[in-house]
């Protein structure tokens, strides 16, 4: 099975690099990089991939040898294409520094020949570097021509057409390969304990064997029950997340306790040396398939899990789960006999025909149960609905892999008894491991979840909070070489995506790559934080102890933002060695697009800089722009946020304060006028009422002495004298507080003089009076003007409706005729 190996030779290559270290590919490199390439040997490397590459009659392991060796060149290669990079650079400078040759050839013989000699010095140095490039052109294109053959290679090993399991002619002879195969293995044990010498040895081991065997069953029977025991007792109290977490740990055990027990098992009987040459073949693969099997029994009670516990995994009841637990153990157990009777088949050297009719019903056995857990899945996804009733980007993933599975669980028995067996092996053993995988990725983003719920102390939002989510997007993100891996990709086909990776993309002419993004980012990030530092300081510490206001104190600290943002840009790109000229006409071409797409933006942005500079308003400013009232409470580089007097925010982008009429109530200074206007009957002493307005408008204590208020009489009214107190506040925000203080003190000294505040009048005519006493004569004089305040004329408007309406008629004509009689 290349997956299973290809997986765990992924495993074993991560851990030697965690082991390990970084030092021993630098100290590699190194040592690289002080010999010296022998092209001699390169060349004998190359043309002998060449012929192999030509003839395509090597095998696929000879290849895959041969590109080994063709990766080495072609790091070496890479390597030396830096080579003297230091001494070109120098000598490049020097030769800048002369400068062009004059093109009518006079230059003075000792710069023509210190040019000479620079340029021969230069070629000299970049000719190790330039037979570097081309030799490293020659492997890189070797490697994909073998990469290419050996891609082929499978493609054809899959879409080879076999034998039929389902032919009769084929079953008597499967069924013999199998009892043979058993045979030997018990002729092998037979024959171990029929030799003296090795009986005798296995007596003198006894002890050993007699406890590694008893150890290894103990440890394999009772191992999960004493996970399972403990787990329970410590959720038993609670289910925190500590508890959690350490339950979790202990689940563990009915993983890795039995499979020591089964380790310990096989090298008993390794120890006991009664194994032989088949045996031992078989032992290892044992060991392999136990992994599979117990890995599968412990993923499936973690996702099905048999108690009540909080946060399932999947929504399925006490039926649900507990069919999940059995459907997931025999399917891992399945796949452990497909992993086996695979492996089988070259330790006994089985037909073609043989092994097909033998794995059959196991191929089937494991298609079927990857059904049933697709059905278990289905009831999941249909019970789970969001707040609104739609369903979540996972449940629709889910029903998408549901497909899937259901697809492969019905077409790769039909390949396999048709005859594409290798095909239908193919598609569904990386199946089953790739619901593992799943499966592994939801219980780490659990076990992320409640992590992250024991630093932070929130339980209940753990699991939508941004870190959580962030850090489960990065585990599916490195668990795509798992995949690829499951699916059939080699080990070469990945490190040579990853060197892609790390040599970076070239824009440009310009070269991108991880080390160049994670200098820049880190360059940017120190600038920024230093940026921030800075603005801290001047704000809390230094400003306050100057005489700016609070409003230049706060462009100061926006400007410093701004141009320190821009250094450090400036400064990660500068430090990251990314060359902006080779850039400069795709930039040119885009600030096109982009002018005309973000006009607005600019234009607010540049506002911005200007309202900073001028600072026609400030922060904490009562101003009035497009018919709004408010304080500045922050400028931004877009907008400028107004909190208005109702307690909203308004957001204005920032041009509209250079290019339309802002007015700032407290620009420089609070002092304000405050205008109180009165209205006093007509016949008061108007001397008398203007010292009483003058008293109450000096004795306010927010009304500034000098200049003194004054008290205007601004004329005759419809209804009253009208007057203003006109004064100068200390502070024009109090104005309504002013006003309102000033309009009760007018109210009660108005009260105490004796003065009329009038109500507004009226003159009112009635063309027929008779109406109001109910009789009409034709010899009446024509009514005098009556005058009545607008509160009695109201009153006898409403008296008149009111009859009206007692005596059923509603509404007069105007000429009386709807009156009474």
């Amino acid at each position: 099975m290349r997956p299973l190996r290809a997986f765990l030779l992924l495993l074993a290559l991560v851990i030697g690099h965690v082991v390990a270290g970084p030092m021993v590919p630098q100290a590699e490199a190194q040592q690289q990089q002080a010999e010296q390439i022998d092209y001699e040997a390169w060349d004998r490397t190359a043309l002998r991939a060449e012929e192999a590459v030509e003839t395509e009659r090597a095998s696929t392991p000879a290849l895959e040898s041969l590109r080994s060796e063709l990766v080495t060149w072609r790091q070496r290669f890479q390597n030396e294409e830096d080579a003297n990079a230091n001494t070109i650079a120098t000598v490049q400078r020097q030769l800048n520094a002369l400068g062009s040759a004059p093109e009518d050839g006079n230059e003075s013989v000792e710069i023509a020949r210190e040019r000479e000699q620079l340029n021969a010095r230069l070629a000299e140095l970049q000719a190790p570097g330039k037979r570097a490039e081309l030799a490293y052109s020659r492997a890189d294109g070797l490697i994909r021509v073998i990469d290419q053959i050996i891609r082929d290679r499978q493609a054809e090993e899959l879409l080879e057409f076999g034998p039929s399991p389902g032919n009769p002619s084929y079953w008597a002879d499967a069924a013999k390969a199998l009892f043979d195969s058993g045979t030997l293995v018990v002729e092998e044990f037979r024959s171990g304990l029929r030799n003296p010498v090795q009986r005798q040895e296995t007596t003198r081991r006894l002890p050993v064997l007699v406890t590694l065997g008893l150890v290894g069953v103990l440890l394999l029977v009772r191992g999960r029950s004493w996970s399972r025991r403990l787990s329970r007792r410590i959720l038993r109290d609670g289910q925190t997340a500590g508890r959690w977490i350490s339950a979790f740990i202990v689940s563990l055990g009915s993983f890795v306790v039995p499979f020591i027990g089964f380790f310990l098992l096989m090298i008993m009987i390794q120890t006991s040396g009664l194994a032989g040459t088949h045996i031992s073949q078989l032992l290892d693969e044992l060991v392999r398939a136990a992994l599979i099997f117990l890995a599968a029994r412990w993923l499936a009670t973690r996702v099905f899990p048999p108690d009540e516990m909080r946060g399932l995994p999947l929504n399925l009841g006490p039926e649900g789960r507990r069919a999940g637990r059995w459907y997931g153990a025999s399917l891992g157990l399945a796949t452990a006999v497909l992993h086996l009777l695979d492996r089988m088949m070259d330790v006994f050297g089985w037909s073609t025909s043989t092994a097909n009719v033998i794995v059959f019903p196991i191929l089937v056995t494991v298609a079927f149960l990857m059904w049933r857990l697709a059905r278990l899945l289905k009831a999941h996804a249909d019970a789970v609905k969001d707040d609104s009733g739609d369903e979540t980007y996972r449940i629709k993933s889910t029903r998408i892999l549901i497909r899937l599975v259901v697809v492969l669980a019905v077409v790769a028995p039909v390949l396999a008894l048709v005859g594409y067996f290798a095909l239908a092996k193919f598609l569904l053993y990386p199946s089953v491991l790739t619901m593992m995988l799943l499966a592994a990725l939801l219980i780490l983003q659990r076990v992320v979840v409640e992590l992250y719920a024991l630093i932070t102390g929130n339980l209940e939002g753990a699991a939508e909070s941004l870190i959580p989510v962030l850090v489960g997007a990065v585990l599916v993100l490195m668990s795509l070489p798992l995949f690829a891996l499951i699916w059939g990709a080699r080990m070469t086909d990945l490190t040579e995506l990853w060197t892609q990776f790390v040599d970076g993309v070239y824009i440009g002419g310009t070269r991108i790559s991880p080390v160049i993004f994670l200098t820049l980012a880190t360059v940017f990030a120190a600038g920024f934080v230093a940026t921030r530092l800075l603005q801290a300081a001047l704000k809390n510490t230094v400003l306050p102890k100057t005489r700016i206001d609070m409003g230049g104190r706060n462009a100061i600290v926006s400007g410093v933002g701004y141009v320190g943002i821009f250094l450090a840009a400036l400064i990660a790109i500068t430090s990251a060695g990314i060359d902006l000229s080779s850039l400069a006409i795709v930039a040119g071409a885009l600030s096109v697009g982009i002018g005309f797409g973000l006009q607005n933006i600019v234009s607010n942005f540049v506002a911005g800089i200007i309202l900073l500079i001028e600072r026609p308003i400030s922060e904490g400013d009562w101003i009035e722009v497009g018919g709004q009232h408010g304080y500045v409470r922050h400028i931004s580089v877009r907008s400028t946020r107004i909190e208005t007097f109702d307690r909203t925010d308004v957001i204005v982008p920032n041009a509209d304060f250079v290019s339309g009429t802002v007015t700032n109530y407290t620009r420089g200074n609070t002092v304000g006028r405050v205008i109180v206007p009165v209205g006093v009957a007509y016949g008061t002493d108007t001397r008398k009422v203007e010292r009483i307005l003058q008293d109450i408008a000096e004795a306010h204590p927010m009304v500034l002495a000098n200049p003194s208020p004054a008290v205007v009489f601004q004329g005759f009214g419809e209804s009253s004298m009208d007057f203003e107190i006109r004064a100068i506040l200390r502070d024009v925000n109090w104005v309504l507080d002013v006003k309102s203080d000033m309009n009760h003190e007018i109210a009660k000294r108005f009260a105490e003089e004796g003065i009329e505040i009038p109500y507004a009048q009226r003159d009112i005519w009635l063309r027929n009076p008779e109406t109001l006493t109910g009789r009409r004569t034709g010899s009446d004089p024509a009514p005098e003007p009556v005058s009545k305040s607008s509160h009695e004329a109201r009153r006898e408007h409403d008296l008149s409706d009111e009859s009206g309406d007692a005596d059923g008629n509603g509404g007069g004509d105007g000429d009386g005729d709807g009156g009474p009689t």
